[in-house]
């Protein structure tokens, strides 16, 4: 039954959330604080060389670090809960059409293919930045370039898988249609990286926190991903062995 997938799916995407938003506490919030002081340093600069006379320290923020900190569990949480139940369900879908021999294996093959589409394949072509790169007068337009191409990726994603089954229904070996398959998607992905504009300059940020910034991200969404697929295949195999109707 759906509701069953729909159920592990949120329990899994839950720890999966929780462990992801762990990582990005430990690793990834004291690279960003040091973004964050870079900007406030780079602004004061620049109020100085404008004349500016400072009163009250600049505009205050709505949440402070601290609370943004503790913060970050709960958006993590919550968005564990969200595409968790998301993904059960497509997992309900695509489970009897998936070529491995098991739901852990499954889970796993499915989690991998909508990291690389949703989060991966956009990341090669617009890595995450800390918040003071890019200008600011152009976000509207790099996010809708950035949802462009994870829609496109999700797409180009299904319609890989679709034709490695139909090159299987036609007898092809396993070499040659992962050959096909994976040139063919690695031409359609190329084709929209050069079609969709460039991201912003990183021109004058420091290269070391500005990567480490990216590495962290990227670690963060792989930590979510892997234990989203790892978790909900667990749950499905131990569902299955005690007999438990899908």
């Amino acid at each position: 039954m759906v509701s069953a997938y729909l159920r592990r799916g949120m329990t899994a995407g839950l720890l999966a959330g929780l462990l992801a938003g762990l990582f990005a506490f430990l690793l990834g919030e004291p690279i960003l604080d040091r973004a964050i002081a870079l900007e406030e340093s780079a602004q004061m600069h620049a109020h100085e060389g404008a004349g500016h006379v400072h009163g009250g320290g600049g505009d205050e923020e709505t949440f402070g670090r601290p609370t943004q900190k503790v913060g970050l569990f709960f958006a993590t949480g919550l968005f564990g809960v969200t595409v968790g139940g998301i993904f059960g369900i497509v997992y309900a879908f695509f489970r009897e059409r998936l070529a491995a021999d098991s739901d852990f294996r499954r889970s796993i093959s499915l989690a991998g293919a909508i990291f690389g589409g949703a989060f991966l394949f956009p990341f090669l072509k617009y890595p995450a930045n800390p918040p003071s790169v890019g200008d600011p007068s152009t976000i509207r337009e790099r996010t809708a370039a950035y949802f462009t191409l994870v829609a496109l990726s999700l797409l180009s994603i299904l319609l890989a898988w679709l034709a490695a089954r139909t090159l299987k229904a036609r007898g092809v070996d396993v070499l040659r249609r992962r050959l096909t398959v994976g040139s063919g998607l690695v031409v359609v992905v190329g084709v929209l990286f050069l079609s969709l504009p460039a991201g912003p300059s990183t021109e004058g940020f420091p290269s070391g926190v500005l990567w480490a910034f990216r590495l962290s991200s990227l670690g963060t969404q792989l930590m979510f991903w892997a234990g989203l697929g790892l978790l909900f295949g667990v749950l499905c195999e131990l569902a299955n062995r005690r007999g438990v109707t899908t």
